[in-house]
């Protein structure tokens, strides 16, 4: 991070900071992150009955995300870091935006699939923001539906997004391109995969109250979540070189 700044003559020139694009990304990623881990240690070391129990009654030995993001201090803890990310997503989602447009100016359906691109991710992130400030404990359709607007919407925007980088490895020769696009099936892949196990013992856990079922649940609804912040974490290669600039002025006031 770069800070420029000074004073001539009694005027103050604009503060300037810049941040590389590969740091705001890091930052994006670690935040949730963070937020989640910490979420689950709590819930699992000193809310444990709380955050394992369910309606069957059966052992459990580890607690969903809406389990442990609905406790106290969980909840708070998520929220601040969730809200926190929440804007430099929308940052990186406009500037995707930007570079396929770019790229795809006269391509279709490239040009129109980068428009649903930047849909789909500013509905993944609203699916997020939803889920995280109505929690299960409060009204459970909702977050129930801001989770199903999550998972879909994550589905769709690594889909369209997985279509775009393959045109562009082919028509390109930088190797982060095609790192950056195998990387990216590959997430996708194993996002698809997590789903449906977590979608089997989720139904498994309902219909038959198997011991156990539920934990199986939670560590692929885990995986679920790490694999969709490994795959935004692409990004470091996709803007390896770009910066994000903030401006702060004040003007000056006669008396």
């Amino acid at each position: 991070m770069m800070l420029q700044g000074s004073h001539i003559f009694g005027h103050e020139r604009p503060l300037v900071i810049r941040l590389s694009f590969t740091s705001c990304v890091w930052g994006t990623v670690s935040l949730p992150l963070l937020g989640l881990t910490t979420c689950v240690f709590i819930s699992s070391v000193f809310h444990f009955e709380d955050s394992t129990g369910t309606h069957c009654q059966v052992p459990n030995y580890l607690p969903s995300i809406s389990a442990s993001i609905s406790l106290s201090p969980e909840c708070h803890i998520w929220r601040f870091c969730i809200g926190l990310h929440s804007a430099p997503r929308f940052l990186v989602a406009f500037t995707y935006f930007k570079f396929y447009k770019t790229r795809f100016a006269s391509r279709f359906p490239e040009s129109s699939l980068s428009c649903l691109n930047l849909a789909f991710s500013i509905s993944e992130n609203f699916g997020l923001l939803l889920l995280t400030y109505v929690s299960s404990s409060e009204t459970y359709l909702v977050h129930k539906e801001g989770f199903v607007l999550f998972i879909i919407s994550s589905l769709i925007y690594m889909l369209i997004t997985c279509r775009l980088w393959k045109v562009i490895k082919k028509y390109s020769l930088s190797p982060e391109d095609a790192k950056s696009y195998h990387w990216k099936v590959r997430f996708l892949l194993l996002f698809i995969s997590f789903c449906a196990f977590a979608v089997y013992f989720y139904w498994k856990h309902n219909m038959y109250c198997e011991p156990g079922s539920y934990t199986f649940f939670a560590l692929f609804e885990y995986l679920v979540v790490f694999s969709n912040m490994a795959f935004h974490l692409t990004a470091v290669w996709d803007f390896k070189s770009r910066e994000v600039m903030v401006i702060s002025s004040s003007e000056d006031k006669d008396f």
